[in-house]
């Protein structure tokens, strides 16, 4: 083969990579978070004394409706999740055809996390133990969603007055 035309197959064949690469949509990236502390007064707010649970379990459940000018589709699922070290859970979605999350109304979504098991025993009674409330972080750029859950507690089944007071 000539060179001359070896590199003419391979800039046509690599024009059309880019070419096919170009026109595929964007794969959406959908990430859930929250977080699991110890609210050691039961005043369900952070102060001095409260502390993130790492090895807490909790559950999550969500609804994702594709909003699709043809069809109306919903994803449902159930996992499990461990928060970390730091008391965090998270869920990363995987990709689904229809979901762009992104987009202005393209996505109706409910997601609820619910307490399980706490990691630390002196801490172990549900305070917050379920949320269906979340906001959201969106770029449109990236078609990224994070999807922030608002934190979830337990507490001791006594207070400590030499801690928190009366």
């Amino acid at each position: 083969m000539e060179p001359t035309a070896f590199f003419f197959l391979l800039f046509s064949t690599i024009s059309m990579i880019l070419q096919l690469e170009a026109s595929r949509p964007i794969i959406p990236h959908i990430t859930l978070m929250g977080m699991v502390y110890c609210d050691t007064c039961s005043i369900h707010s952070f102060n001095n004394h409260t502390f993130l649970l790492s090895g807490a379990d909790v559950r999550i459940d969500c609804k994702f409706n594709a909003a699709s000018p043809r069809t109306a589709e919903q994803i449902s699922f159930s996992v499990n999740r461990t928060t970390n070290r730091y008391g965090v859970y998270r869920l990363d979605i995987p990709s689904v055809d229809g979901i762009y999350c992104a987009r202005d109304a393209a996505v109706l979504n409910t997601c609820r996390a619910t307490l399980i098991r706490s990691s630390f025993a002196g801490c172990d009674v549900p305070g917050f133990a379920t949320t269906s409330d979340e906001f959201s972080i969106k770029s449109a750029k990236g078609n990224v969603c994070i999807y922030s859950m608002f934190s979830l507690s337990f507490r001791p089944s006594k207070k400590d007055p030499a801690i928190c007071g009366k």
